[in-house]
């Protein structure tokens, strides 16, 4: 079968299936059964596939068409600027937490070493993308997962940057080591009611520890915050990623522990999604 026809019924598979993103989903995975990028797909349409990568294509098409993500599929994903490996075992990265890393890299454009702590890395993309940026930076990542912390630790190779990050298998409530100047977060804070009405991809798919954030939505966000008490230094930042609808407690929580809010920032969607503190 040419690389054409089979783009075109694995299309109408996907669509079938609602998959909004049928035709793109489609080259994607035909890119990843030839290994060849989508320019390549595109400017050779009539080629013939051999029969492997036939069945593997078909393979890839079927599982996305039970609504696996892309990103599992083809085991990686963009994020700020660069392609970050990931499995199923680490939650997918979304552009909306890219405006963490933007934020860190406004406030400390002119400062030259800073030592940052990451609470709950999953594949690393948030303190990953800022070490690449800032050469004199150094980071620790934790996180309760031994899987995603291997995720990590290849990502941070593939960046060239593994020398500058200490990894640490821990929960929040008993890690002790090192004073920041800043700590980022991006915790669960899905509620658990909420959890099932999620989309199919997210809820059948992505790791419920890196979702749920409990009955309120709020029991992680708040052990990071009363760690982040402890560890950070005297006017040290925390920046943590939020539920649109958690802005008002998440403050009450902040300043019960002793930071003071800088601002609030919205999502490319306009829902409160970041909010910046300080320690006082």
């Amino acid at each position: 079968m040419r690389v054409e026809s089979a783009i075109k019924d694995a299309f109408l598979k996907l669509k079938k299936k609602k998959i909004n993103s049928a035709l793109l989903d489609s080259e994607i995975l035909m890119s990843k059964a030839i290994n060849k990028n989508r320019e390549f797909i595109i400017l050779n349409l009539q080629q013939e596939l051999n029969k492997d990568d036939y069945f593997y294509f078909k393979e890839l098409i079927n599982e996305r068409s039970k609504g696996k993500p892309i990103a599992y599929l083809t085991g990686k994903k963009s994020f700020w600027k660069y392609d970050f490996e990931i499995n199923e075992n680490v939650l997918i990265p979304r552009p909306d937490t890219e405006i963490l890393v933007e934020q860190v890299l406004n406030i400390y454009k002119n400062k030259r070493n800073l030592n940052l702590l990451d609470i709950g890395s999953g594949s690393g993309c948030i303190l990953l993308s800022i070490l690449k940026e800032k050469k004199h930076f150094y980071g620790t990542c934790i996180d309760l997962s031994n899987e995603c912390l291997k995720i990590s630790k290849i990502n941070a190779d593939k960046l060239g940057i593994k020398n500058r990050i200490k990894f640490f298998k821990s929960d929040i409530d008993n890690f002790t080591y090192g004073k920041y100047d800043l700590i980022v977060s991006n915790p669960p804070y899905i509620n658990l009611h909420d959890l099932k009405y999620l989309e199919r991809d997210v809820v059948n798919f992505e790791p419920k520890l890196a979702l749920n954030g409990g009955l309120d939505g709020l029991s992680e966000i708040r052990k990071v915050i009363k760690k982040s008490s402890e560890l950070i230094k005297n006017n040290g930042k925390l920046i943590l990623e939020i539920g649109f609808d958690q802005k008002i407690k998440v403050k009450e929580i902040l300043n019960s522990k002793g930071f003071y809010i800088n601002k609030v920032l919205k999502d490319y969607a306009k829902n409160d999604r970041c909010i910046i503190s300080t320690k006082k």
